[in-house]
């Protein structure tokens, strides 16, 4: 079984109304500019309600669907797409009161049903429960979800033999497997049945075919076999367990957490304890096994639902946390990072998580300040300082990144594990952002060597070396590495094209960058690179009509003169745009006349003007403004001139960095 088997079925398998509520035409997707007090019409609520939807404002949407049914309150349309939303923004109780009136409604049956049978578990009205759950569904997916769900109503009925013969009976695809032998093992393990559950466990653990089906679950496996081997007081079993987990994901912190607990002698309780417990873990691993691109909605659902069930779940709190994220939503995701337990396993994810969503809502220094103390907490994690230096390199504060990741290395000590290769690399950066290259170029070869062909780091280190009109040949062979290991990458495959275009081979430059584009359309820098590509390939009309478009993507703002200057002139003419592998020092690359004030001529009231050539320079290792100045113009007080010159710098001229270009005199 491979995972796309399952998600093909998960076309079919998703609840075909929720998938018609979300499925919205183009023009619907902007989000609408209205005032909801306005809305005096039903077709006004209606329209605002659908764009909202498409927008995933769900707050939105659900005040004008109730909008609407102030008109129209009989509209079942309305009615059910109300109910969808108030399911999927968490508002449980509201949603059930509409399915209670669409319970007889076939357009939404499988949803309706879904809900008064989860909502009858919670209520633990389990013949009622075992009733509404008694639903084949349309296809393979709704027949487990239902099914699994009955038998943990047959569990809070005291119906243990029922409950498992309920999941023996399902029959269907491959992926089936997975999903039966774990919710088979937590049964047997509420039940009381341990060395069953043992088996069963360990079934799922062995079977790597469908561990890729759902890997949640897969860990969930793990993390239940070795927190019942623990409480038995198998503690090496347990760390054996544990062990095989981090084979599967190295580095997952939640097992970090697990075996730090059974070292203290100190094991979590079972997840699955209850009928709720156990019917929130079918939702929820059949909502993480479907939680990819495309299908956020009806993840979204299942996962409320869980929430409905068992409001502290930690896995099914992370979970929602990311989906709001991905929506744009940090207050949302930072509101549901709080409610995991303290004592959970995952409450450290939680809490990295939330620092970063913090910083997202441009709350720096309270980032900060979340961050630098989950480190002092334990400075032995290093996803602690990845996350503050993610923090500190949004906020181009590179000498605080710098000495951040410094302090990691001395953590790491001299026998690094290959699963921190990124704690060098982000080490690299920040040197290479502040200019000291000698610091930088190391760390990216020490990423290299732990993990051999890593394509971030061979994409920044080879375009580094090209900008800076060393190691050439090399430089290129690693990003053309980086692009294979990538291929799908567009900021790799651009850095391919942009290397090109530095070389002078703007035939291969047009090349990559229009593939570059193809990948990532809506990239302001990517486009604005082919245009470039375009203007030295002789491709001119193609080059402005390129410019324009990269405009209409909201460029950095200091970008925008230039590119409108391009549009209106073009590129300068060429003066020595091919780099030199014979020659390590890096010559200037285009060469402009531009007429520049001088005094006034007496009495005249005019200026005179000079022509001056403007000379474009590539920055080299360890060079500041001043030092540029010196060597360049021959005096380091006049980097004043080049400030003059480069408008972008002055916000903060110490941040040049080696292969940025800047106009010189």
């Amino acid at each position: 079984m491979r995972p796309n088997k399952f998600m093909n079925a998960v076309g079919a398998a998703a609840i075909s109304l929720l998938l018609s509520l979300t499925a919205h035409a183009e023009d619907e997707t902007r989000r609408a500019d209205f005032d909801t007090a306005r809305i005096n019409s039903f077709s006004g609520a209606l329209l605002a309600g659908r764009t909202a939807e498409a927008d995933r404002d769900r707050a939105t949407a659900i005040a004008m669907y109730e909008k609407a049914l102030e008109f129209e309150n009989d509209n079942s349309d309305i009615k059910r797409r109300l109910m969808i939303m108030l399911f999927a923004s968490g508002r449980f109780d509201e949603g059930v009161e509409i399915a209670l009136e669409l319970k007889g409604d076939p357009a939404i049956e499988s949803t309706a049903r879904l809900a008064l049978g989860i909502d009858s578990i919670r209520q633990r009205e389990y013949s009622n429960a075992q009733n509404l759950l008694s639903y084949e569904g349309v296809n393979d997916l709704e027949k487990l979800l239902y099914g699994l769900l009955k038998s943990w109503a047959y569990f809070g009925d005291d119906k243990g033999e029922e409950a498992q013969a309920m999941i023996d009976s399902l029959e269907g695809p491959e992926w089936y497997t997975i999903f039966k032998n774990f919710h088979s093992a937590a049964l047997q393990e509420a039940l009381g049945n341990t060395e069953k559950a043992k088996q069963l466990y360990t079934a799922v653990i062995a079977d790597q075919n469908n561990a890729g089906t759902a890997p949640d679950t897969y860990i969930r496996s793990v993390m239940a076999l070795a927190g019942l081997e623990a409480r038995e007081g198998n503690t090496q079993k347990a760390y054996d367990a544990v062990a095989t987990g981090t084979a599967f994901t190295p580095g997952y912190t939640p097992l970090k957490a697990l075996r730090e607990r059974i070292d203290a002698g100190d094991p979590p309780k079972a997840d699955i304890r209850t009928s709720e417990q156990g019917a929130a873990a079918v939702l929820y691993t059949i909502g993480s096994a479907l939680n990819r691109s495309g299908a956020e909605d009806l993840v979204s659902l299942y996962l409320n639902f869980a929430i409905a069930l068992d409001p502290q779940n930690d896995s099914v709190l992370i979970i929602l946390a990311g989906l709001a994220e991905n929506l744009g939503n940090p207050e949302q995701a930072i509101d549901i990072y709080r409610k995991v337990p303290e004592d959970s396993v995952v409450r450290r994810v939680s809490e990295l998580q939330l620092g970063l969503n913090l910083a997202d809502l441009g709350q720096l220094e309270e980032a900060k300040t979340h961050l630098s103390n989950l480190i002092e907490e334990d400075p032995s994690d290093m996803r602690s300082y990845l996350a503050y230096g993610s923090v500190l390199s949004d906020a181009k504060a590179y000498r605080e990144m710098a000495n951040n990741y410094d302090r990691a290395v001395k953590v790491i000590g001299l026998l690094p594990d290959r699963s921190e290769w990124n704690i060098f690399y982000q080490r690299g950066i920040a040197y290479e952002r502040l200019g000291e290259w000698e610091k930088a170029e190391p760390n990216f070869k020490r990423a290299l060597e732990l993990v051999p062909n890593q394509p971030q780091v061979m994409n920044y280190l080879g375009y580094s070396w090209i900008d800076m009109n060393i190691n050439l040949e090399e430089g290129l062979e690693l990003i053309r590495n980086a692009v294979r290991a990538r291929p799908n990458d567009g900021y790799i495959v651009d850095s391919l094209g942009w290397a090109y275009y530095r070389l002078g081979n703007f035939e291969d430059a047009v090349k990559e960058l229009e593939r570059a584009v193809e990948i990532r359309p809506a990239d302001p820098t990517i486009n604005d690179h082919l245009g470039d590509a375009y203007w030295r390939a002789g491709r001119e009309l193609e080059a402005r009509f390129q410019w324009e478009r990269t405009l209409t993507m909201e460029p950095a703002a200091e970008e925008i003169p230039a590119i409108k200057r391009k549009i209106a002139e073009g590129l300068p003419a060429l003066a020595d745009t091919v780099l030199s592998a014979a020659n390590n020092e890096i010559a200037p690359v285009e060469t402009k006349v531009v007429k520049k004030p001088t005094q006034s001529e007496p009495n005249s009231g005019k200026e005179l003007v000079e022509e001056v050539a403007l000379t474009d320079y590539v920055v080299k290792p360890g060079q500041s403004l001043w030092k540029i100045a010196d060597e360049i113009l021959g005096g380091g007080n006049l980097y004043q001139s080049i400030l003059q010159l480069n408008p972008s710098l002055k916000s903060n001229p110490d941040l040049i960095h080696p292969g940025q270009i800047i106009k010189l005199p």
